[in-house]
């Protein structure tokens, strides 16, 4: 004998409540036997336990005990993604309220179980299509199910039932709420499903509607009291039943679904404008925050370590004054030009630059500035990498001829002379002393300290001692080191000369590679101070996801139920909420990215410095996109593990 195709063994259902203090037995073992092919009204007043055993039947619950064997196959034994392949595969649910999904258009809502089913875009629409035509509603394909009547409503759910082939329909109540011409239409229908081949098993308390079948079975109080069949009735061959899940997907399955997974979260975002912008503010202030506080912070390391650089990153700056001294001058003032000479000879030195420095009024002709004098040797232009915009640089000549030559810095030179003119061979005077101006160099700019470089004038080491100063002891030795990679030897061999020479460390070393990495830790820590301050924005952002997901969930719990009964996995439904949330944050994260550079382009404007590079929008992306993923795993989790039968009663 053929196998059967649904048989249930001494079947039982209880319900027990929340707290387990209530328990309420529903069907009190129903034994049954349906063969593939027939057409089977199960009718029963209401409370009799008929809607319980569709859902038994339909793999949308399981019996407390007894046995369900579906074409001989231990229901039983079926996992839960085994029951979503029973449900998307082999039934298809026609429900007295239709359970359409409400944002969807007809064809849409048609084609949920092919998408499930892994079937690709083109050949599902056009089997929705198909089929919508043939239920005639050709001309309500992109009508969403408010604007169909519940007649075509009734069509679109037929349509969706045999999508996937509609082997076995399960109807329940399919023309409770309808008028009586709809009614006779759906009823038709079914008949002539039947008539195909299909397994048509209706679920009814009204007798004309159960007459319509070729076999009643009536129910009453959890127990079959009634079995009776039509003589038999030509019809086709029944629907032949697909292959048993065997854990593989289908090609392209997942594409299907993720292609739906994104554009069930569109169209959720869409259906809720105003909560969408207020779930996208706390993404978007968070992913702007890290953008603009991200390209702020590099663009002031870069600003720092750029200036600190163009005073030079291979030197040694020896200080006159002992470590512990601040300042200096008088007693502290014990660095001599002859050190410097002496300096210069050590191994691995470019030069030794010996410097005195102090401030003066400049002037010339009825224009006067207030300017920093640096009596030096011309070695300098070689450790500071000063360029000449004209004119030249002072010899060694001129320094041992204590020759009043001057080299005039462009702010000196904006000062005191006119756009436009040349102060190269012109004279000005320093401290009532006339100074040949031999040369202006190119801008430097400011220091990453705030000074400005070029508010400043070179004159000859001997001639600024002895006409400006009136004095020999300098406040500073510059050395330019030839191999960086050996700065604290040579560091360690200038102090040791210098301890020899004057017998005690009467001077400090600054070393300003030390300064750089200095510098450059401690912008990376205020960085990494503005970067924590956004990304805190950004978790109370995905707090905010989460919690609008969770409302989300709870809002379309029953939508939740209309996929599982179509087919979805456990993993669908969390693959679609997950996306959700992903979705909003991506959305955020992208808005965000273009408030904070916008952003720091408006800092830019007031002309502080802003750096932007790849790794930062990469970094504010990913953290948008971590953020739905986070967040959106407990609202999606909790969507995918509903029980079909509660979801689809919720409202």
């Amino acid at each position: 004998m053929a196998t059967p195709l649904i048989q249930l063994e001494a079947v039982r259902k209880t319900y027990v409540s929340g707290d387990g203090t209530l328990s309420v037995e529903v069907l009190h073992g129903i034994t049954l036997v349906i063969e593939a092919g027939e057409f089977v009204a199960i009718m029963g007043a209401s409370g009799s336990g008929k809607t319980t055993l569709m859902n038994l039947i339909g793999c949308l619950d399981r019996p407390s005990s007894g046995r369900y064997r579906f074409a001989g196959r231990d229901v039983g034994s079926f996992d839960a993604d085994q029951l979503a392949w029973a449900r998307r595969e082999a039934f298809g649910f026609i429900f007295q309220s239709y359970h359409l999904i409400a944002n969807a258009t007809a064809v849409e809502n048609v084609e949920v179980p092919a998408v499930y089913a892994g079937v690709p875009q083109g050949v599902r629409r056009d089997r929705a299509e198909a089929l919508l035509e043939r239920l005639g509603l050709a001309d309500r394909m992109d009508h969403r199910p408010s604007q169909l009547s519940g007649g075509q409503q009734q069509r679109v759910s037929i349509a969706r039932a045999l999508m996937n082939g509609g082997h076995i329909i399960l109807a329940d109540e399919p023309t409770g709420a309808l008028d009586s011409r709809s009614g006779a239409d759906v009823l038709a229908l079914l008949r002539s499903l039947a008539d195909e081949g299909h397994t048509v098993i209706v679920i009814t308390h009204d007798p004309e509607v159960a007459a319509h079948a070729d076999r009643l079975i009536e129910i009453r109080d959890g127990l079959i009291v009634g079995d009776t069949r039509k003589p038999e009735a030509p019809r086709l061959a029944p629907q032949p039943l697909p292959l048993a899940p065997d854990g593989h997907e289908r090609l392209g399955a997942l594409a299907a679904e993720a292609e739906e997974a994104v554009r069930m979260a569109l169209r959720a975002l869409r259906a809720n404008l105003f909560r969408t912008v207020l779930t996208l503010l706390g993404i978007v202030i968070g992913v702007g925050s890290v953008v603009a506080m991200l390209a702020i912070g590099e663009g002031a390391k870069q600003s720092v370590l750029d200036r600190i650089s163009a005073m030079g990153t291979n030197l040694l700056v020896v200080r006159a004054g002992a470590p512990s001294q601040r300042g200096v001058g008088g007693d502290a003032a014990t660095l001599v030009p002859e050190d410097a000479v002496v300096i210069a000879e050590l191994p691995n030195i470019l030069a030794a630059v010996p410097e005195t420095t102090g401030t003066a009024t400049a002037r010339f002709g009825n224009k006067d500035h207030q300017t920093q004098i640096d009596a030096t040797t011309p070695d300098i232009v070689i450790s500071r990498d000063w360029q000449l915009a004209s004119g030249g640089f002072f010899t060694a000549r001129d320094v041992n001829s204590y020759a009043t030559v001057a080299v005039l810095g462009q702010t000196v030179v904006d000062a005191l002379f006119e756009p436009g003119t040349d102060p190269v061979g012109r004279f000005v005077l320093l401290a009532n002393v006339p100074f040949q101006v031999v040369g202006v160099t190119a801008p430097k700019g400011a220091t990453g300290f705030g000074n400005d470089q070029d508010d400043v004038i070179f004159v000859p080491l001997t001639t600024g001692s002895l006409r400006l100063f009136g004095a020999r002891k300098l406040r500073s030795i510059t050395v330019a080191v030839d191999d960086t990679s050996k700065m604290d030897e040579v560091q360690a061999a200038v102090t040791n000369l210098l301890v020899q020479r004057h017998q005690t460390e009467d001077f400090r070393i600054r070393n300003m590679a030390e300064i750089v990495e200095t510098a450059t830790a401690t912008q990376d820590t205020l960085t990494v101070l503005l970067a924590t301050i956004a990304l805190i924005s950004l978790l109370v952002g995905g707090i905010g996801v989460m919690n609008i997901m969770l409302v989300s969930v709870t809002e379309r719990t029953r939508e939740i139920g209309i996929r599982m009964a179509t087919g979805a996995r456990t993993r669908n439904i969390l693959q679609q909420v997950l996306t959700e949330a992903v979705v909003v944050s991506v959305l955020g994260g992208l808005i965000g990215i273009a408030g904070g550079v916008a952003t720091a382009l408006v800092v830019r404007a007031f002309d502080m410095p802003v750096r932007f590079s790849a790794d930062i929008i990469l970094l504010a992306f990913s953290c948008a996109a971590a953020v739905g993923l986070v967040f959106g795993y407990a609202p999606a989790r909790k969507a995918a593990r509903l029980d079909p039968v509660v979801a689809l009663a919720s409202e």
